[in-house]
């Protein structure tokens, strides 16, 4: 058997692409890599966040009413990796500069986390191993 493989890509639903996609270009301040229609009949927006892939996919009969939720089953949130918590400052100010709201760097024996939501409360997170 082989190395388990890394995780290649992430894909999350959205509501409304003219709002998430915005908002992560600010986040991440780049452009999409990818932003098209595609033959199944959604529209994915593809972003380029470290070495993976994270897709924003709008449904055209997505549940616009629905609100996300990390106790339902299925995602509970998306962390990304920081290599320490000087980076995890770092990213805690452009947050602020962004007037994105955070729950401010929570320290726990494991590493420190970040958390914050995207526009349709997509739970994300900034983490950083202990030190």
């Amino acid at each position: 058997m082989t190395d388990f493989p890394p995780i290649g890509h992430v894909a999350v639903t959205v509501k409304d692409l003219a709002v998430s996609r915005p908002w992560y270009q600010r986040l991440t301040g780049a452009d999409p890599v990818l932003d098209e229609p595609t033959d199944a009949g959604f529209h994915h927006t593809v972003f380029m966040m470290g070495g993976t892939l994270l897709g924003l996919h709008q449904h055209p009969k997505t549940d616009t009413d629905a609100t996300f939720t990390e106790l339902r089953p299925g995602l509970d949130h998306i962390a990304f990796a920081c290599p320490d918590r000087t980076a995890l400052t770092s990213w805690q100010t452009h947050l602020d500069n962004l007037d994105i709201p955070h729950g401010g760097i929570i320290d726990a024996d494991y590493g420190s986390g970040l958390s914050f939501k995207d526009p349709d409360g997509i739970a994300l997170e900034f983490f950083a191993p202990p030190n």
